[in-house]
């Protein structure tokens, strides 16, 4: 589930048209190959849309279950030292603090791991591919990649099924997919609901904003949230929305915003380029436009998943507030692609503690701790 898509395995990318190719089929299977089962509720503020759901995987109790069982379990790795959990951990929004993640068997990846925050609200996944639509699309890079291997699974999946075969997982196999045979595709699906399920709508900003609590913020976040709302600064054109992100969809919203951006972190060559082991969007669409072009992540519980940027470089929030205050990196804010939105701006140094003092309302502590998301209990 990590968000590395640099140089997909030809064995991922080759199940993912596998899966693709049924799609239909299994949607108009769905309904007779479902067990019976409790639909999964979401339990969320009456201010928030409920998210868009899968035809082809009805989110149901069974389905969370298993996956949460699955998210935490080193059995999907191909020497048993990690999980899914490895690199997204509760404590930090399911992030990591690190630069970069390590896979089981010592491949660095490339990319900063992002928070799985309200996933299931998002219209693209990983930092920088237009092509994944739904997680279940995504989660074939971390189970199957080989460049780098994340997990490992490639070559090895007769042998990870095994491991599944035990009598626990038997009956969570059966209680979600009416059958106690464990295969790839249920595992995906069974580990797109868990990541679904997540989701974080109780931080002091939701309560001041969405649930009448005047004392929720600090007079400081209110005004450091009146900047991030303003033209002085533009944080809220690529991180607005009810996930604070551009990149984000629901029930009510039939609008897709571009959700990539050169922030003008880079300009090797004088003329835009990124460094050549990770260029973001331009690698998927070969257009010279998209170079340098990242997903926007969402905000929510931002305080927490340091480092940041794609590739982890910014180590704190008062780093991040002066690059975009600067207008990007001293080479990079020239850069021909960067994002008219990142054109600098020029606060004192008490707005920038007020901006910052607004990004950590918008911690929910509720969802760090929340035991529905951590390891289940044997």
């Amino acid at each position: 589930m990590r968000s590395s898509d640099e140089k997909p395995a030809k064995s991922a990318m080759a199940k993912l048209g596998l899966i693709s190719a049924f799609a239909v089929l299994i949607t108009v299977l769905a309904s007779a190959c479902q067990p019976q089962s409790t639909p999964y509720t979401f339990n969320l503020p009456e201010t928030v849309p409920p998210p868009v759901v899968p035809v082809g995987n009805p989110l149901t109790e069974e389905k969370v279950r298993l996956g949460r069982r699955l998210f935490y379990d080193t059995a999907l790795s191909v020497n048993q030292t990690q999980s899914c959990a490895s690199c997204h951990q509760q404590q930090f929004a399911f992030a990591q603090a690190t630069v970069h993640a390590t896979g089981a068997t010592g491949d660095k990846v490339s990319r900063n791991s992002m928070a799985l925050v309200n996933v299931a609200y998002n219209s693209a996944f990983t930092w920088a591919h237009n092509g994944f639509a739904q997680i279940e699309q995504q989660l074939l890079i971390p189970l199957f990649n080989e460049s780098p291997v994340e997990l490992g699974i490639t070559g090895h999946e007769d042998i990870i099924l095994k491991r599944l075969t035990t009598h626990e997982y038997e009956r969570l196999f059966d209680a979600a997919f009416a059958t106690k045979t464990p295969n790839f595709d249920r595992i995906v699906k069974a580990l797109a609901s868990f990541v679904r399920s997540i989701t974080s709508f109780n931080s002091p900003f939701d309560q001041y904003a969405y649930q009448g609590d005047d004392s929720a913020l600090t007079p400081q976040q209110i005004k450091g949230m009146n900047l991030f709302f303003s033209e002085r600064t533009e944080c809220f054109h690529c991180h607005g929305g009810v996930n604070f992100s551009q990149s984000s969809t629901h029930t009510g919203q039939s609008l897709v915003l571009q959700p990539f951006h050169n922030t003008g972190m880079y300009n090797e060559d004088g003329q835009g380029a990124y460094p050549s082991d990770d260029q973001g969007l331009v690698r998927i669409t070969h257009k010279q436009e998209d170079m340098g072009k990242f997903r926007a992540p969402t905000l929510r519980n931002i305080a927490l998943s340091a480092p940041y940027m794609h590739d982890g470089s910014i180590a704190s929030l008062a780093e991040v507030i002066e690059f975009y205050a600067q207008g990007g990196s001293e080479q990079g804010k020239s850069n021909p692609h960067k994002s008219p939105f990142v054109k600098g701006f020029a606060l004192t140094d008490e707005e920038k503690i007020a901006l910052e003092a607004f990004l950590n309302s918008l911690t929910d502590n509720s969802f760090l701790t929340n035991p529905a998301y951590g390891p289940p209990l044997n």
